[in-house]
């Protein structure tokens, strides 16, 4: 199983971000962009994992401890491929706040324990909107909007009959929140 720790979103936030990346599409020569159930935040990514490194997945993600918080989405941005306007990973970009800091640092310690190898780069909250977009627009500010984090998600990532799907197979509640 290839998987993924997220953030997803509610259905009000993600119809904000579906509008974003409907504007860069509508900015761009091309891109691949990403669908709406498709549309969250990666807090750690641990790639192909056997049945028991699942499990590991899940232990660690019961050690984080966090309460609700506030994510604000602030911006749009690239990743550029030999800067430019070539090839980029567009993304709506989150304010950095203490709370996500956080749970991101500690869920990564639990992993990292747990024997995962992760990222070592440094974690820039974002959603992707696009890749291999192709514009010559710049990254511009939005006015921000979010919701209260309540739960993050262990996600499995597959393609079913050649689409890309994202589906929850474990959650971890916050502090004192009951869904």
């Amino acid at each position: 199983m290839r998987l993924f720790i997220a953030i997803n979103f509610n259905d009000k936030t993600r119809n904000s971000l579906l509008a974003l990346r409907d504007e860069l599409s509508s900015r761009a020569e091309c891109g691949s962009f990403s669908l709406p159930e498709n549309l969250h935040m990666t807090l750690a990514f641990l790639g192909e994992c056997s049945p028991k490194q699942a499990s590991a997945a899940e232990t660690a993600m019961d050690k984080v401890s966090f309460e609700p918080f506030e994510i604000q989405i602030e911006r749009v941005g690239r990743f550029g491929r030999g800067g430019g306007t070539g090839e980029a990973i567009w993304w709506a970009g989150a304010r950095e706040s203490a709370p996500l800091r956080s749970i991101q640092c500690e869920l990564s310690e639990m992993l990292t324990g747990a024997g995962f190898t992760l990222d070592r780069r440094r974690f820039s909250p974002h959603i992707t909107l696009g890749r291999r977009v192709v514009t010559d627009a710049a990254p511009w500010r939005i006015v921000a909007f979010g919701e209260t984090v309540q739960k993050i998600d262990l996600m499995k990532s597959e393609r079913i009959v050649g689409k890309l799907t994202y589906t929850p197979v474990f959650s971890k509640t916050a502090h004192g929140f009951s869904p």
